[in-house]
């Protein structure tokens, strides 16, 4: 760089001495323009890039499997996989080959890079990441360079830091190896892809640095089958979302340097959150403390994680203030979706809301004592029915419906098509691709309907107890499920 700057500074003074001494110094300044083009150009084809690249003992404390909540089984699947790294004189005494490469597949936010930090510091071995998009560009064979760069640049470093092995990341790898023939307008793809597989080949276990690649994505359906054959990326790991108590254990991660208050109850936090990733987890325990923050508290309280699982679902409340009217229709629609939600599945409903958050005027937040991966058709229905119950709320109070209901139809629409082709309606076993939309369209609104009809029976049933908590939610914009509960069994004490 210092000999570029004095080249520069050189030329400009020869440039401005010409110029005192009345030369016309135009040509010479496009012909410097053009030889400035030329290397500015020649630079970005050579390709030129420094990935991040680091040792295992640069951090101030390693990143370890045990720091990685909710992955147990990609955790103890990628340790097997690492071991033959780990150990290499079984792997002679056995014969194995070692693996060249493992492929994390999963949604995004669920630790895939965390996984390949924590491989490295379990081998011992120097990180070399990358991300797929790194690697193409517009200038032909600039991906290709790039992948001999991080190659050679991963081995030197473990050289240089006297380590036998390297872990090389590729983020986003459905990138850099998607699958070939796609893109005929532009080879550079596959000539970036077929350079890794090149790379990948040439990885042998008498290397001085044994190298195991790792490549991660969460559309594993669009990479080349030659990348994933046997002899390149060997294996699989699938990084799902965590269920329930690896929830609660990332939960307690993430609040290690959090001062917790005694009302606090995780377990409950974890039951919450069906469907987060570790990184909205991670970013729950985060507001909750910033709550804290701007309340000046000592602690974080369980409110404050409740408002943060809140946020994190459906974003910051907005200062929108509907008029009266509309507050008393999002009220009922609301207190609807609500009352339904408790009679299906008793316990389940978290809070009832009436102010705005994202694009919702009002929602409920529902939970359930355990993870479900198999819906069955009450369980559908059940769910067809709180759906349909705000839009049948304000017919019943108000005489008819709104738009606010566009939403929740679509929902209920999906739970129905759900219901038909997994064979649970009256058509029995169909083909979703061979079935008339006419006798589908039919079949949606006989469950439509009935669902209708049993919504209707169950309002018409607790009608004062709809009546109360619409009253309840205009007074104080929202109720905990201990509170709705709490109205629902007054009605029924009052009734029996």
């Amino acid at each position: 760089m210092k000999r570029i700057e004095v080249g520069v500074g050189i030329v400009v003074g020869l440039l401005l001495f010409l110029f005192w001494q009345g030369v016309n110094i135009l040509p010479v300044l496009l012909i410097t323009a053009l030889l400035a083009a030329v290397f500015i150009t020649n630079q970005a084809r050579q390709g030129g890039k420094n990935f991040v690249i680091a040792g295992c003992g640069t951090e101030e404390r390693p990143l370890q499997f045990d720091d990685i909540g909710g992955q147990e089984v990609a955790k103890n699947e990628l340790r097997e996989a690492l071991e033959f790294i780990h150990d290499m004189e079984s792997i002679k005494r056995l014969g194995i080959r070692p693996l060249k490469g493992i492929l994390l597949n999963g949604p995004p936010g669920t630790g895939k890079t965390l996984l390949a930090k924590a491989a490295a510091q379990f081998t011992d071995s120097v990180f070399a990441a990358a991300s797929g998009s790194e690697f193409v560009e517009m200038y032909v064979g600039v991906g290709a360079q790039r992948v001999r760069q991080l190659f050679k640049q991963a081995k030197e470093l473990a050289q240089k830091e006297n380590k036998q092995s390297a872990v090389i990341f590729i983020d986003e790898i459905e990138i850099l190896g998607g699958k070939r023939g796609q893109a005929a307008s532009h080879l550079e793809y596959d000539q970036t892809l077929n350079e890794l597989l090149v790379q990948m080949d040439g990885m042998s276990f008498e290397d001085e640095v044994r190298i195991l690649v790792i490549g991660a994505t969460n559309r594993a359906d669009m990479l080349d089958d030659a990348l994933l054959r046997p002899g390149r990326f060997d294996r699989q790991v699938k990084v799902d979302l965590p269920d329930k108590k690896g929830r609660l254990h990332i939960l307690q991660l993430h609040t290690r340097n959090k001062p917790l208050a005694d009302d606090v109850s995780l377990g409950e936090i974890a039951a919450d959150t069906f469907g987060f990733s570790g990184a909205h987890l991670e970013s729950v325990t985060n507001e909750a403390a910033i709550s804290a923050l701007r309340d000046n508290a000592q602690c974080i309280t369980h409110e404050h994680l409740r408002g943060a699982v809140e946020k994190v679902m459906m974003g910051e409340k907005l200062d929108r203030i509907p008029n009266p009217a509309e507050k008393e229709r999002i009220a009922i629609h609301e207190a609807g979706h609500a009352i339904l939600g408790e009679y299906v599945q008793p316990g389940s409903v978290a809070s009832v809301n009436i102010a705005s958050r994202g694009r919702a005027l009002g929602y409920v937040r529902q939970t359930q004592q355990d993870d479900l991966y198999l819906y069955t058709l009450d369980y559908l229905k059940g769910r067809i029915a709180v759906a349909l119950a705000g839009a049948l709320a304000e017919e019943k109070l108000l005489g008819n419906r709104s738009t606010g209901a566009a939403s929740d139809f679509a929902y209920a629409t999906d739970l129905a098509k759900q219901i038909v082709f997994g064979g649970m309606s009256p058509l029995g076993i169909v083909s979703q691709e061979d079935l008339p939309r006419e006798l589908l369209h039919s079949t949606l609104s006989v469950i439509m309907k009935e669902e209708e009809d049993y919504v209707q029976d169950v309002l018409r049933q607790h009608e004062a107890a709809l009546r109360e908590t619409v009253q309840a939610l205009q007074t104080k914009e929202s109720l905990t499920g201990e509170q709705l509960r709490a109205l629902l069994f007054a009605e029924a004490k009052i009734s029996a």
